[in-house]
């Protein structure tokens, strides 16, 4: 066979495997083409698995949380976060630390300190009867009663120590109050709320008044997250149906075992008979609408159910000092 037919062969081989090469190809393409293409979506989380408990097991974490704390001595932040009636002290730093004793039945005392230096820019006490005030800075020392509701033309008379005392340290539902018992959503968040209730007559909760009785107002809101049943949410009100306090709490932490704990009743979950130890918010925000404030405190060192001193709740009028009383609307010469 010559030269020429040989390579004339090479050739129609060369020529024939690159047919099928490509025929190939054209198959693998058009079978892709055939094929629908599947997207995988990453799942969604999800959702937190919800606890259940009954209006009993509520009233009972509630009271317990109430009962077992009957005093506290935090180091605390505090921050403005709305409205005026701190604004005196507290704007110009933006954020305070601080200290905070309470006792009850009602007792407490509060210092805030400027920051870096630790200087006292104001010291509030109250006794549940009336409160005392000394702001260093401008060399005032107010005092009036804890009941006192006239709003004072200067925003740094409206400071109210026993505020903080009502948000710190609850007092329980007595025996007999009418609870209602419901479930909500908010959000993505899903609670129970308990609602106590009060006859603001005379004749007290009876069943004859309570029916279609349009003398029943709410006393206060409780509101409990339904991942863990921890308290979130506790609302107070006065007559009319007004807000008084509207406090959040979170970051609930752990605390020493305390002494004065209440027996766990025959409903209490096998979660309660788990908790060996009282847990205590980190976290508070506190807001009062009808005192034009809402102050956010964030606890950074606790401790609970220690005795505290009763002289720790006294705060004398400094010599120099000039003494306002709210009430009277009326200032006094510095105090020699």
């Amino acid at each position: 066979m010559s030269l020429q037919r040989l390579r004339g062969h090479a050739k129609l081989r060369v020529h024939s495997l690159t047919l099928r090469m490509a025929i190939a190809a054209l198959a693998v393409l058009i079978c892709g083409c055939a094929v629908s293409q599947t997207t995988v979506v990453k799942p969604a989380n999800a959702p937190a698995k919800l606890l259940t408990a009954s209006k009993d097991d509520l009233i009972w974490r509630y009271n317990r949380q109430a009962q077992t704390v009957t005093s506290l001595n935090a180091t605390v932040s505090m921050k403005l976060t709305a409205g005026s009636a701190y604004s005196g002290v507290i704007e110009q730093y933006h954020e305070v630390n601080g200290f905070i004793l309470a006792a009850k039945p009602a007792s407490v005392r509060v210092i805030g300190q400027a920051p870096v230096v630790a200087k006292n820019i104001f010291d509030m006490v109250s006794d549940g009867e009336k409160f005392d005030i000394y702001i260093p800075s401008k060399n005032e020392f107010i005092e009036g009663p804890d009941n006192l509701t006239r709003q004072a033309s200067k925003p740094i008379e409206n400071l109210r120590p026993q505020h903080l005392v009502d948000a710190l340290l609850w007092e329980p539902m007595l025996a007999g109050t009418p609870v209602l018992f419901e479930e909500a959503s908010e959000g993505s968040g899903r609670y129970y709320i308990l609602t106590a209730i009060h006859a603001t007559s005379d004749q007290g909760a009876t069943k004859e008044s309570a029916v279609g009785s349009s003398d029943w107002e709410i006393l206060r809101k409780v509101w409990f997250d339904r991942i863990n049943l921890q308290i979130v949410h506790v609302e107070n009100f006065t007559s009319g149906g007004k807000v008084a306090s509207d406090v959040h709490y979170s970051n609930w932490v752990a605390v020493s075992p305390t002494p004065n704990a209440p027996q766990e009743p025959s409903f209490a979950t096998s979660a309660d008979s788990a908790m060996a130890t009282i847990s205590y918010p980190r976290q508070i925000v506190i807001s009062r609408p009808s005192d034009d404030y809402q102050l956010q405190i964030e606890i950074k060192k606790l401790t609970v159910n220690e005795p505290i001193p009763a002289d720790r709740f006294v705060l004398a009028q400094p010599p120099g000092t000039k003494l306002i009383r709210p009430e009277e609307n009326t200032t006094e010469a510095p105090k020699p």
